[in-house]
């Protein structure tokens, strides 16, 4: 697949299957960004192009009111013998694209691409970021680079984030705490199991909370936000004759956006109180991203939803719209395919999903 099969012009539909067919793991993106950068540059007018490693930047700077930013990233996780594309139509799911990428989030990125060279006299100034490693950890996120380095780059009205959302828009982002509670004892024979002190016996307390939490649920901009607490990992023990002498617990608390990182871990050690106390629980956090605000009274974001017939919700889970909701930017994910199929190994999305959203992306635009 090269630059040239990218017909920017073409069917979404036809666009979001050579991308998927430009093969794009997370490190390993070159390849598509040089197909993307060079669509860009020979078939969108009036924007200024900036390629920095393997992110691809466009933007327009027409003077009007307001800038909305479209933002996706290109790579996707391992493939898994779904690929090249392949299409199959069916009575169950209609005309469907199969493939790795389809839904996370090539097609998302196939919409914006095909906005980018059709549309003729948008209301808003764009911004378009094509970013890399979003599927691996934080710390190589293209995004994190451009906003590092780049800043420039992330100043707009509203932020469209082309993830799966089965075409509705889906608002702002739960934030996400995993803390480790750790218990230690002291090691001795279990058939003289009294000479010891069993540290996974301090956990019970830990696991009565976890299975008598009753989670938060909160209304925010019309958005019902609804927390969970799970235990996600456990580990101590030595032998099958020892007591053990050290033990974990992994919690990870998936929380509201009205709460910062802080709040939240405010509110674990809260509800373990009595259990951090009472066993000397070592509490650790091991990773933490703070959530985003939906921002839909936010005027621009407001037109969005007037162009989506009124229909969003809440978006369970992380994404990058954290990220803008830090710099102050309304975000909202938006884009074709059911997130429950990403990364699958039968990932694919129906075809009328990438025109509905392209659709009401160009209403929007277009004002």
């Amino acid at each position: 697949m090269t630059a040239a099969d990218l017909d920017l012009r073409a069917d979404p539909v036809e666009l979001t299957a050579a991308l998927v067919d430009i093969a794009s793991e997370s490190g390993d993106e070159a390849a598509i960004a040089d197909a993307v950068e060079s669509a860009l540059r020979s078939q969108a007018t009036g924007f200024e192009i900036v390629r920095d490693g393997n992110r691809v930047l466009a933007r327009t700077d027409r003077g009007l009111p307001s800038r909305v930013i479209l933002a996706g990233h290109l790579d996707t996780v391992p493939v898994a013998g779904n690929l090249p594309h392949r299409r199959t139509t069916d009575d169950d799911e209609g005309d469907v694209v199969h493939g790795c990428g389809t839904v996370d989030m090539k097609s998302g990125d196939a919409v914006f691409l095909h906005l980018a060279a059709t549309l003729v006299d948008p209301a808003h100034d764009l911004t378009l970021i094509f970013y890399d490693c979003e599927e691996i950890a934080a710390k190589y996120n293209g995004l994190g680079v451009i906003e590092r380095e780049l800043p420039d780059w992330l100043r707009g009205d509203v932020a469209i984030l082309g993830e799966p959302t089965g075409g509705l828009i889906e608002a702002g982002c739960q934030g996400t705490l995993r803390v480790r509670l750790s218990a230690s004892g002291v090691r001795a024979h279990s058939a003289r199991s009294w000479m010891g002190d069993n540290a996974i016996h301090k956990l019970g307390g830990v696991l009565t909370t976890l299975s008598r939490y009753r989670p938060r649920t909160v209304d925010i901009d019309g958005c019902e936000y609804r927390e969970g607490m799970s235990a996600v990992g456990l580990g101590g023990g030595v032998a099958g004759n020892v007591v053990p002498d050290a033990a974990y617990v992994d919690v990870n608390f998936r929380f509201a956006p009205d709460r910062s990182i802080e709040q939240a871990l405010a509110h674990v050690r809260d509800a373990f109180a009595d259990s951090i106390a009472d066993a000397e629980l070592g509490v650790e956090v091991t990773d933490s991203a703070a959530g985003a605000l939906p921002g839909l009274s936010n005027p621009a974001a407001a037109a969005l939803v007037e162009a989506a017939d009124g229909r969003f919700r809440a978006k369970y889970g992380w994404t990058d719209v954290s990220r803008f909701s830090a710099l102050g930017i309304p975000a909202v994910n938006l884009g074709p395919g059911d997130p429950s199929l990403a990364h699958r190994v039968d990932e694919r999305v129906p075809v009328s999903q990438i025109g509905q959203v392209a659709d009401l992306l160009r209403a929007f635009l277009s004002g």
